[in-house]
């Protein structure tokens, strides 16, 4: 057996269950992880660049050199840091991109059972904010760039770790990813990026039943729905009143279905998730596959989950209205805010003409609110996805590896528009309680935790030194 083999056999062997002593690497990592989750990063009174500084300071200390490291803080935003950590490989393969949001939501101690900033372990979970999204992979990243630095490992490629801001906040100025793609791209160009949006989900028993690798994400993108009227006095209404145009469009807008698509990666996603299901919902998997899918299937699924629905569609949704001036007044002004999440491929110029032509109203201006970015599905790579299926075999034999596409978005929108392909894969797995992520009580399973950091370490080396 190689001497780096032996040395991680030897420092992994027993100790991830809840209970058990921890391993030298696990103790690593709690280490790290607690450091992480209680240096304060939200938007309000918290600090990335002191997050990424600690993180900066464990890397050097592990043997990185100033030129591995670099801090990158975008011009205005002084609390908004970013950790870039390179180890150099021989340069035969493009770079691999391990990156991480070290920003969280906000959390109010007096809505929580426990501190949010202080980690807890109580019944085999790690209460914290941000215990699972996103400081989980983030310090599991800085555990394994000390253990590869560590091994002297014969990289193929290089290997990046990137500890980025502001991924909770959209849309943001300071967005550490968008950021590093527009004004440091050298920094981070790759091939393969590894980032959240992955993981696995558990039973009520705790039996793992699927592990997910998500490939390409909806895109955000809002718009502005106006009306404007003249106006003039309650007491004598005329017809063309602003607020009933506005909520006429809106009524059709709510009755409306944008066409069905699969892609390859969510068709892949319902073959293997028809497998997986029981009885009736196997069944509509397998029904909505069909060409033309079955519409009476895919209404049953929309009734189990409307994620479904946002799974092979466009959707646009009214989320805030704000109209009139006064009680006694005829409104001059009507706004809503329609909040869209664009399939990949699909053009946001074409999806602001069908929301006008399904409104059919010319009074009601449709105008964009913020600048989204068209976004391609990236493919599903044959190199990783084989890893990702032989590892987690190896891990957790017989449960399957299901590509998924996120509905929500993260940080890979931005590395996937500039041709850096990017994956979510964490091995990471949850419960059916989920793990409150934005949330009250957020929360990760001890085992899970480590269970995760060994599967990314296996992974990044894998695809770095093959």
């Amino acid at each position: 057996m190689k001497k780096a083999a032996w040395w991680w056999a030897l420092l992994t062997a027993a100790g991830a269950a809840h209970g058990a002593e921890l391993t030298p690497v696990q103790q690593q990592m709690r280490s790290i992880y607690q450091e992480l989750v209680e240096t304060n990063t939200t938007n309000s009174v918290g600090s990335c660049t002191e997050a990424a500084q600690k993180m900066a300071r464990r890397l050097k200390a592990g043997g990185f050199k100033d030129s591995e490291l670099q801090m990158i803080i975008p011009p205005g935003g002084p609390q908004k840091g970013n950790l870039i950590a390179r180890l150099k490989g021989d340069g035969s393969k493009k770079p691999l991109l391990l990156l991480a949001h070290i920003d969280v939501v906000e959390a109010k101690r007096e809505d929580w059972e426990r501190d949010p900033f202080k980690l807890v372990e109580e019944n085999g979970m790690f209460y914290a904010r941000g215990s699972s999204d996103d400081k989980a992979m983030a310090a599991a990243f800085v555990n394994n760039m000390l253990l590869y630095k560590k091994e002297k490992l014969p990289l193929k490629r290089d290997i990046i770790l990137a500890l980025t801001c502001d991924e909770e906040l959209v849309p943001s100025r300071f967005d550490g990813a968008e950021y590093l793609v527009n004004h440091h791209r050298a920094l981070i160009d790759a091939e393969i990026a590894l980032n959240e949006g992955g993981g696995g989900l558990l039973d009520k028993d705790g039996k793992p039943v699927r592990h997910g690798i998500q490939a390409g994400e909806k895109i955000y993108q809002s718009f502005q729905l106006e009306v404007t009227n003249p106006g003039g006095h309650s007491s004598a209404p005329f017809k063309d009143n602003a607020i009933y145009h506005l909520a006429d469009g809106l009524s059709r807008l709510g009755q409306f279905s944008f066409p069905f698509k699969l892609s390859p990666v969510t068709r892949a996603y319902y073959e293997r998730m028809s497998t997986i299901e029981k009885g009736q919902v196997a069944q509509d998997m397998k029904a909505i596959l069909q060409d033309p899918p079955d519409q009476a299937a895919l209404d049953r699924l929309y009734a189990v989950s409307p994620v479904h629905n946002s799974t092979v569609r466009t959707t646009c949704v009214a989320t805030r209205v704000d109209a009139g001036h006064a009680d006694n007044a005829l409104p001059q002004r009507a706004r809503a805010t329609v909040n869209c999440r664009i399939l990949p491929g699909e053009p946001i110029a074409e999806v602001q003409a069908i929301l006008q032509r399904v409104v059919a109203d010319d009074k009601i201006k449709i105008t964009r609110i913020g600048d989204g970015v068209d976004g391609p599905m990236p493919p599903m790579t044959p190199v990783l996805m084989t890893a990702v299926e032989e590892i987690s075999n190896a891990m957790w034999p017989g449960v399957p590896v299901v590509p998924t596409m996120s509905t929500g978005g993260t940080d890979g929108r931005f590395l996937n528009n500039a041709g850096i392909w990017t994956y979510g894969v964490s091995g990471m797995f949850h419960g059916p309680e989920g793990s409150g992520a934005h949330g009250l009580n957020e929360h990760i399973r001890v085992k899970s935790l480590y269970d995760g950091q060994e599967y990314l370490y296996r992974l990044g080396k894998r695809l770095a030194t093959e």
